[in-house]
Order: structure tokens, then C-alpha cells, then sequence
């Protein structure tokens, strides 16, 4: 029997293959799958679904701190204990270091694996349309890094040059 991502997978390729492969919502997809009966929506428990709402609201709580920097407010560390995985949230300004370092190493290792796959991705499609001009993916984002640094510092009247510490000429800023 297969899982249910494998259902909707089906289902997906299905409506691509009827609808001509032409991009598409998941939402046109899914109402197309409930209507020719390929798929049932699911029970939802109401508990798990305020938990995900809580999970996707606590990730996009963002403050900005005396210097102009916009941050988020809440970090997810994945723990085991006893052999079962729990995600543990904290707010950053309570939060202790080893909870930080978990959470931290946790989102970077995230999207080490998203450049892994995006790689292969690119790769794939690279040798599926070899007729054409391969596509470029460079996976060093250093510079798209300190370019956004040097625009917020800019945004926020921050000497881009490191001056974190000074305030801009006509005095603070006021928070956002």
C-alpha cells in the first residue's frame, strides 16, 4: 500500500499528465484530486493543527534590536531523549547558549542539505536539457551575505564600514 506522500505524489503527476504539464497550485491539484475521488481530505486534529499554526507563527516573530538588526524572536532545537525526538522552543533572549548552539547548528545543517539537493537538482535538469544552455547555481553565498549586511546597516543609517556602535548623524533611529 502506498504512504500517503506517495498518494499525493500520484496524484500530482496525474493532474500534471491531464492538465499538459503546465505549472499549476497545489491548490488546483488537490481540489482536482478530491473531485475525480483519488484522494480524501484528512481528519484533522484541532490540537495538531494550532500546534502547527503556533510552530509557523513562533518562526515568524522578528524584532529588531538597537542596532537596526531584525532577528527572530523564537528558535526550535531538535533534542532526544529516551530514544524519542522533541523540538524544544526558547526565545532567544532567555534562551541558554546550548539551546542557541543546538537550534543554530540545526538550521544551518537544514540548509546545507537544501544546497545538496538544489545541486543535484540543477545538475539533473542540466543533463535532461543538454541542447540548451546549462543553468549556473553558485552555492557560495558569502557575497549575497555582506551585500545584505551593507544594505541593512545602510537601511538603518549604520556606517556600512563596521561602525555598528554609531549612531546615524541626526541622532538614533527610532525602533521599527
Amino acid at each position: 500500500m502506498a504512504t500517503y506522500n506517495e498518494q499525493l505524489q500520484r496524484v500530482w503527476h496525474q493532474y500534471t499528465d491531464e492538465h499538459g504539464g503546465t505549472p499549476a497550485t497545489l491548490r488546483e491539484a488537490v481540489a482536482w484530486g478530491v473531485e475525480q475521488r483519488l484522494i480524501e481530505p484528512p481528519e484533522i486534529d484541532p490540537l495538531d493543527k494550532v500546534i502547527s499554526d503556533m510552530g509557523r507563527a513562533l518562526r515568524e516573530e522578528y524584532r529588531t534590536d538597537e542596532h537596526g538588526r531584525r532577528y527572530r524572536v523564537n528558535h526550535a532545537a531538535r533534542i532526544t531523549k529516551d530514544g524519542v525526538q522533541f523540538v524544544l522552543w526558547a526565545e532567544m533572549a532567555t534562551a541558554p547558549r546550548d539551546h542557541m548552539l543546538k537550534a543554530f547548528a540545526g538550521r544551518r545543517n537544514q540548509i546545507v542539505g537544501e544546497c545538496i539537493q538544489l545541486k543535484r537538482d540543477v545538475n539533473v535538469y542540466n543533463g535532461m536539457h543538454s541542447h540548451t544552455e546549462p543553468i549556473q547555481m553558485p552555492l557560495d553565498f558569502t557575497p549575497d551575505v555582506e551585500e545584505n549586511e551593507i544594505l541593512e546597516q545602510m537601511d538603518s543609517g549604520m556606517d556600512p564600514e563596521g561602525g555598528d556602535d554609531q549612531p546615524p548623524p541626526d541622532g538614533p533611529s527610532a525602533p521599527h
